[in-house]
């Protein structure tokens, strides 16, 4: 039996994994705006690493917004297109080993599926995410990329940018610790710096993701959460969900490879004989 490639080409990214039967291949990214060239750049780049032949290949798997723009079978290989909120879903239960789950994928925007075995349905989601972080950061610190935000948070205050349930009540409350958010940025200090600015940024998106996954899992009665998409490797992230988790009885988690579930869902889809749309 040949591979499995499963592609998830973004708007701004394309990201690709590949199954050796049950041996998943260390996945990739690469950047390009335009989805075509994204998808054949990244397919190459693939093969070139892993010292693969086109021949090797089984059968790819193409999901995400720009899989709209493949019309024809990439190099001739047998091609499929799947529905992106089932790559969300069963990309984000095989990596976190569960059967059930709610599955975040947190990327210019954020969706949120409820995934268990080989079903998933899209819930619903937020334009909150990865555009909202950099358009604000933008704006409030001329910082316009990724790596320059997480940086410039680097040791910064949160009780110089929000309110807390401890700053407007002398009782503490059964159910919200003094330290919980009563409000974002309300209450920017004088006193504050870029870096409580920028962590103030990363602590409104990440609570907001975090609150809609935790009224989910209640709606839903189910407590795992699987966080993936591109927003996992913000570092800062990990104390946020960790504070939800302890305050909701919740379960965060972000498994290995999170940003590639997705790729890695489009290729499940295929090996668990989900449905799909032939590419002709």
């Amino acid at each position: 039996m040949g591979k499995v490639i499963g592609i998830d080409i973004g708007g701004s990214t394309t990201k690709i994994v590949g199954f050796d039967g049950k041996t998943m291949i260390t996945p990739l990214l690469v950047r390009a705006n335009d989805p075509i060239a994204s998808v054949y750049g990244a397919f190459g780049k693939f093969l070139n690493t892993h010292s693969l032949k086109i021949e090797d290949i089984e059968r790819i798997m193409i999901t995400g917004v720009g899989s709209s723009f493949i019309n024809n079978r990439l190099f001739g290989i047998p091609t499929g297109k799947v529905d992106e909120f089932m790559a969300i879903g069963l990309g984000g239960l095989f990596l976190s080993s569960l059967n059930k789950a709610i599955i975040v994928s947190m990327g210019t925007g954020t969706a949120l599926v409820k995934a268990e075995n080989d079903t998933a349905v899209h819930l619903g989601g937020t334009g909150v995410g990865g555009g909202t972080l950099l358009g604000l950061s933008n704006r409030m610190l001329n910082v316009r990329h990724f790596d320059e935000l997480i940086e410039a948070a680097n040791g910064g205050d949160l009780s110089h940018v929000d309110l807390t349930i401890g700053d407007i009540s002398k009782e503490a409350l059964e159910t919200l610790p003094s330290e919980t958010t009563a409000s974002n940025f309300g209450k920017i200090s004088d006193l504050v710096t870029k870096a409580d600015l920028a962590m103030g940024i990363i602590n409104l998106v990440f609570q907001t993701i975090g609150m809609l996954a935790v009224f989910n899992t209640r709606i839903d009665k189910i407590k795992d959460v699987v966080l993936t998409g591109n927003l996992t490797n913000v570092p800062q992230a990990d104390f946020i969900f960790d504070q939800l988790s302890k305050l909701y009885d919740v379960n965060f988690q972000t498994p290995s490879n999170a940003e590639f579930a997705t790729a890695v869902g489009a290729a499940i889809c295929f090996k668990q004989k989900v449905a799909f749309k032939e590419v002709f």
